[in-house]
């Protein structure tokens, strides 16, 4: 049993306080019934709740998906600069939400937000071989010498990367799909070939590619399938 107030806070982008006074305005439903008691307590399963007619969805676990843009960093807070949760529709915002891995700041494409830690841990895990897709624009032309360097395995300063793809689409640009996600991976793997990484825009995890409906900037609710295709991997 929960406090009615707090189930809409954590379900919604209202305050505790918020709700209190839309309870005493007499704005909120509970099954059909117009609630006169805000601290009433409720099973969170089978309850529908309305708020001036509008249905809040008591969905336990979030799973969002954000086409990050340039300049918002993966966090939950900083002081200084944008994060990706101020990317995210208000209604998720007292959720309890947090990147599931991180793009640098300059780096676009495919993230999930979640507040589910275990499927977070379990698509991070270096055990799991989750591939992440990425598209790389480098300021010297691809060659065949970085498609087997890559495929042999990259040896950096402070790790051996496991094999990895590329491939590639133009004369500087290359599809690259790797299994971990060490600091700056993609950047130093380049590097050791005296390339430096201009544009960077990941367009996979697992089997689910950056949907084409989510703009730039954009966030949405993940649907069934997706999950499936990100999770297909942990799930076999």
């Amino acid at each position: 049993m929960e406090r009615l107030d707090k189930i809409i806070s954590s379900q919604s982008q209202f305050s505790r306080k918020q709700v209190r006074e839309l309870v005493n305005k007499k704005r909120v439903i509970v099954n059909g019934q117009v609630v006169i008691k805000y601290d009433m307590k409720l099973e969170e399963e089978n309850i529908e709740i309305l708020i001036d007619g509008k249905k809040i969805n008591l969905q336990k676990d979030v799973y969002l998906i954000l086409n990050k843009p340039k300049g918002y960093i993966s966090a939950t807070e900083d002081n200084l600069l944008p994060t990706v949760l101020d990317l995210v529709p208000k209604e998720f915002k007292n959720r309890g939400l947090f990147p599931a891995g991180r793009l640098d700041k300059d780096t676009t494409g495919l993230m999930l937000i979640t507040n589910d830690g275990v499927m977070s841990h379990n698509i991070l895990s270096p055990r799991k071989h989750i591939k992440k897709v990425y598209e790389v624009t480098i300021d010297i032309d691809m060659t065949e010498e970085m498609v087997t360097g890559f495929f042999k395995g990259i040896k950096l300063s402070d790790a051996d990367c496991k094999s990895a793809d590329l491939e590639i689409v133009d004369k500087n640009k290359g599809i690259v799909t790797i299994r971990e996600g060490r600091y700056h991976q993609i950047k130093r793997m380049f590097g050791c070939f005296g390339a430096k990484v201009i544009e960077l825009n990941r367009i996979g995890m697992g089997n689910l590619k950056l949907p084409n409906d989510i703009a730039l900037g954009e966030c949405r609710s993940a649907t069934k399938k997706e999950l499936e295709l990100i999770q297909e991997k942990i799930m076999n």
